[in-house]
């Protein structure tokens, strides 16, 4: 739809004042922040034609107005404008991720940031999709028929788990172990590593198929571990304090805990930073929440999600420049983490 500059400096501003107080604006608040001059009258009639398009809300019959989501929406997508981190958060998050190892500890800190920053709960999950692939394998004897088996990803997600065979294991059963999985899975898809594929593997080495059958096994388990979505959440509890959520927090903090439901709507947020608001949402837990969310890339792979869900009373402006940075800074700590490998 289309507004008049007017009515795009009140949507503005009612949307801008209501994010910081939290209480319905009138006319004459309106008439002491709005940037020109304008009667209460004329600002009265611009708001109740906002009201009747949809983009304000009147809460109770002698109050002030509130944005509505469509307001919401309408005021990120076109009155907003793009606003870069300031320098002393930047800071913060790069000195709480940095040196940090694997992709789990680098989201577990993220997260931890993310929470405290924005004063919401934050929420990622381990890189994963389609394309992830297998990037090494290893066998680290520790028994005379036990082994350490660690499989690592193109991603950078790491796997490993005790292994025993029933035949003692040999330097010419390593060797032989070692080829067959550098040829044969190390690049592949991990879709395509189960235990019908490494029977069919096992079936084709040989004398040493029987020793080396559990150790397949164990690699398709890992394979299958690691092509998991793994959801991290902090800061939950910061959703108690806003009085807008008290109606369903409860069903709100159970939608959470539930993986299943959050993990396909991460799963399904688009490249960039994607916001969802209120009823936008197709779960009704969430028709009081906004969720703020990006998508990062391992490589050239896209990979996983980082975001934060909070009130639609949130601070866009301030808070999608956090997410967008995070993100992208989590992609490229991931990244070169691979690249050193």
């Amino acid at each position: 739809m289309e507004l008049s500059d007017r009515k795009q400096k009140i949507l503005a501003a009612v949307v801008e004042q209501y994010i910081r107080t939290g209480e319905p604006i009138g006319s004459k608040s309106l008439m002491e922040i709005l940037p020109m001059k304008v009667s209460s009258a004329t600002i009265r009639n611009e708001m109740a034609e906002l009201s009747s398009m949809g983009l304000l809300e009147q809460p109770h019959t002698s109050a002030g107005r509130i944005p509505s989501h469509a307001g919401y929406r309408y005021y990120i997508d076109h009155l907003m404008g793009a606003r870069e981190l300031d320098e002393e958060s930047r800071r913060k998050i790069e000195s709480a991720i940095q040196g940090s190892g694997d992709p789990e500890q680098l989201l577990s800190k993220a997260g931890e940031v993310l929470a405290e920053l924005t004063n919401c709960a934050a929420v990622s999950t381990t890189p994963a999709g389609e394309s992830t692939r297998i990037r090494r394998i290893e066998m680290v004897p520790v028994g005379t028929r036990t082994a350490m088996l660690v499989l690592l990803t193109s991603t950078g997600i790491l796997k490993s788990r005790f292994c025993r065979s029933d035949f003692p294991i040999t330097v010419p059963m390593l060797e032989h172990f070692y080829n067959v999985t550098s040829s044969d899975l190390v690049g592949k898809p991990l879709s395509e590593v189960n235990i019908t594929t490494m029977q069919t593997l096992a079936a084709s080495v040989g004398a040493e198929a029987f020793a080396m059958l559990p150790f397949l096994a164990a690699i398709a388990e890992l394979a299958r571990d690691a092509s998991q979505t793994d959801i991290r959440l902090d800061g939950q509890t910061n959703l108690l304090g806003y009085r807008e959520l008290e109606e369903n927090a409860y069903e709100l903090m159970e939608f959470l805990r539930n993986g299943e439901p959050l993990n396909a709507l991460l799963s399904s947020s688009k490249d960039g930073v994607h916001v969802l608001i209120g009823k936008e949402n197709k779960y009704r837990q969430l028709e009081h929440s906004s969720l703020i969310l990006a998508r990062y890339n391992v490589g050239r792979e896209e990979s996983g999600t980082i975001g934060v869900i909070g009130p639609t009373r949130l601070d866009y402006a301030k808070l999608i420049p956090s997410v967008r940075y995070l993100t992208d800074l989590v992609g490229r700590l991931l990244t070169q983490s691979i690249d050193e490998e």
